[in-house]
């Protein structure tokens, strides 16, 4: 029988920020200072424990999200370290959509960055309790109020400030805890592993009294208890904060905020605190929901050993040729041996083997319960966000969002041997990352491969040539463009032939309109008059979605198009699915021709970070590139752009931006939309 003892034990969380924010540094603190490795690895030499894979290694970057398990103050620790790149933001993605909690980490220098907002608003679509951490504290213009501000203003969240940094800049040596009101330094000596708890200086007392009062006022608007304690000027303990704070994380009311230097190991044991008394146990999140196949119904899962078996596949990865397929087990027992069910395939599924994983290396066990993150060996068909059951008790979770592909290149195998291996080392590889996708052209014979950005397809093809010995040569990113109408048309098609003896005959009639930008396509069923019997629909459905599958200005998908059936032609037997299928096929092809289609290109949104003097020569490049500045604001003596500018005109942008202002303007971009193609 399962304890909820211990469930009320773990912690699932993962570490989100911004590029080079500080993410994996912290994460290999973490696992250090838990006894999980005995030495401390560092990203800028290749040496980070999560960043296992070579093309991380020697890009200094987190690529794939890395899961590990450590244990502190008897608690056990799932920790997942996220990639702050947006071309990889799927693996932040997917790794938010399974855990229970979540730390943030901000640079203490540069604040709330582009990216950070991104995984941010990702954590607070799936419910996720934060903590944030300002990291940094030693590097020079490091401002920890600052950060909290940013933080209140761009989050519209209430920071609670539960540490002061002792010391700025260089001479960052601690920080004074506001909620037990002692000061903790780090003894640089034994590699911050060791730290002195002491009463707080003189010198700092007042900044840390008045810190602390604002502290227990803001708890204080929260919870009748502590402000009744308060305005009755009672002792306010630990014991009084502590579960007050827990309840505005859980609700996602407030954000706790500590600060640190993980690079020069500071601040890194009271986070681990913090996460142990702050964020989520799976006992203290909702049931997981999801419908019964069967019936349709909504039906929970408790985090529980005693329900049944529901788990989400989160995440696949390939390691030589072996599929890995990493569970969240919300509820149950999975087994060795067991049989389960891919609810989302409807196929069944044998659990070969089970591992409790630490970044690449793995630990065999037998069976592992509810709140776990595991990995599996066995099951063939499962993909990212299918839903895994006991095959008595089928559950369909809700599945991981996946972003749409926006930049493409052709690749072609170098020689006959590779060309035998592409399409399956290709396979292979989308399988891993739904965000990647392959197809060869009709038209054309090439193979076309689709990804989230430059760097994102840069890794795939290298990849390619590591890990599969495919030698591929690729062609100049391609834009994957979209089609659309821009007023309303009507057409109809005929089809009217004989099949292998049989005669085929079917007309459709159909209206197209143009929708808002975004919402996608409909098609619906307006055919009153009997014209049309209600059993062709599906067929003629599924013609009209063949057409959209290229638009007939350059043969990209159509978007954004109403298609309305409203009559046709049906004659008593010789009209079969075939003939209407073809026909509303033909029918939409003609109306789209007369509705004056036109090109979409994705849009960017793009954020860039230049100091003041490079800020004129920025947005002339912007301008140049058909972009629209939307916002201009000050960060210090940094100022922060917001453009929307086409895809097709930002390649090698990076390249251009650093040679502008002598390499100290950075930016981050992501799909923001499709509109007009530019010309």
């Amino acid at each position: 029988m399962a304890d909820p003892k211990r469930l009320k034990l773990f912690r699932n969380i993962g570490i989100i920020a911004h590029i080079d924010a500080g993410k994996t540094t912290l994460t290999e603190r973490i696992l250090f200072y838990t006894g999980r490795s005995h030495r401390m690895g560092e990203v800028h030499d290749g040496t980070a424990v999560m960043d296992w894979m070579e093309q991380e290694q020697e890009r200094g970057i987190t690529i794939t999200s890395a899961v590990t398990t450590c244990r502190w103050r008897g608690h056990e620790i799932h920790l997942i370290d996220t990639p702050g790149h947006v071309d990889f933001t799927i693996e932040v993605e997917r790794s938010l959509r399974v855990l229970d909690g979540a730390i943030a980490v901000f640079s203490g220098v540069d604040g709330v960055e582009p990216q950070s907002e991104t995984v941010w608003h990702q954590a607070d679509r799936h419910h996720v309790p934060k903590i944030a951490f300002v990291n940094k504290m030693d590097r020079i213009g490091a401002d920890f109020t600052n950060t909290v501000n940013q933080i209140e203003d761009k989050f519209k969240t209430v920071p609670l400030a539960l540490q002061l940094p002792i010391g700025i800049e260089s001479d960052f040596r601690g920080v004074v805890d506001l909620v037990s009101m002692k000061q903790v330094l780090w003894l640089d000596e034994t590699l911050g592993a060791e730290f002195r708890v002491e009463e707080i200086d003189p010198d700092l007392r007042d900044a840390a009294n008045d810190a602390r009062e604002n502290l227990v006022a803001k708890l204080g608007e929260y919870d009748d208890d502590l402000m009744e304690r308060y305005l009755g000027g009672e002792e306010i303990t630990p014991d009084h904060l502590i579960p007050v704070i827990r309840r505005l994380t859980l609700e996602l009311t407030a954000v706790p905020v500590l600060c640190g230097s993980a690079l020069k190991n500071k601040g890194v044991q009271p986070l681990l605190d913090a996460i142990v008394d702050y964020l989520p146990s799976p006992l203290d999140v909702p049931a997981i929901e999801g419908e019964n196949p069967a019936t349709g119904a909504v039906e929970k899962r408790n985090s529980d050993e005693r329900e049944p078996l529901a788990a989400l596949a989160f995440k696949i990865f390939m390691e030589q040729g072996r599929k890995l397929t990493y569970l969240r087990i919300y509820s149950g027992i999975l087994r060795v041996g067991a049989d389960i069910l891919n609810v989302s395939k409807g196929t069944r599924e044998k659990v070969s083997r089970i591992f409790e994983m630490h970044a690449n290396k793995r630990e065999r066990i037998e069976k592992s319960g509810a709140g776990n993150l595991v990995a599996v060996l066995g099951l063939k068909t499962t993909t990212t966000g299918d839903s895994i059951c006991d095959p008595e008790r089928p559950l369909l979770l809700e599945p991981v969002d996946v972003y749409e592909p926006v930049i493409s290149v052709s690749v072609e195998a170098q020689t006959r041997a590779d060309q035998e291996k592409l399409f399956d080392s290709l396979a292979k590889l989308s399988e891993e990352d739904p965000t990647f996708r392959f197809t060869e052209s009709a038209d054309t014979g090439q193979t076309i491969v689709s990804g989230m950005g430059e760097l994102h397809l840069e890794i795939v093809l290298n990849r390619l040539a590591r890990d599969y010995h495919v030698a591929v040569n690729a062609g100049k990113p391609q834009v994957v463009y979209r089609e659309t109408i821009s007023r309303q048309s009507e057409g109809s098609g005929v089809f009217d032939r004989e099949i292998g003896g049989t005669k085929h005959f079917a007309q459709v009639q159909v209206s197209l309109a143009p929708r808002q930008r975004g919402l996608g396509n409909s098609i619906v069923n307006r055919v009153r008059d009997a014209s049309i019997p209600e059993i062709f629909f599906p067929a003629i459905e599924q013609g009209i979605q063949d057409a959209m599958g290229s638009g007939t200005v350059a043969g990209y998908p159509v978007v954004d198009v109403e298609t309305t059936v409203f009559s046709g032609v049906f004659q008593e037997g010789i009209s079969s699915e075939l003939a209407f299928r073809v026909a509303a096929s033909m029918a939409f092809r003609n109306a789209f021709e007369q509705a004056e289609p036109v090109l979409l290109e994705p849009c960017m949104l793009v954020e860039i970070m230049t100091p003041d003097e490079s800020l004129g020569e920025v947005i002339d490049d912007i301008n140049m590139r058909k972009g629209k500045i939307e916002n201009i604001a000050v960060r210090k003596a940094i100022q922060v752009i917001s453009a929307v500018v086409p895809l097709s005109r930002m390649f090698g942008y990076s390249t251009a931006l650093r040679s502008s202002t002598q390499g100290r303007a950075t930016f981050t971009m992501h799909f923001s939309h499709y509109d007009l193609a530019s010309q």
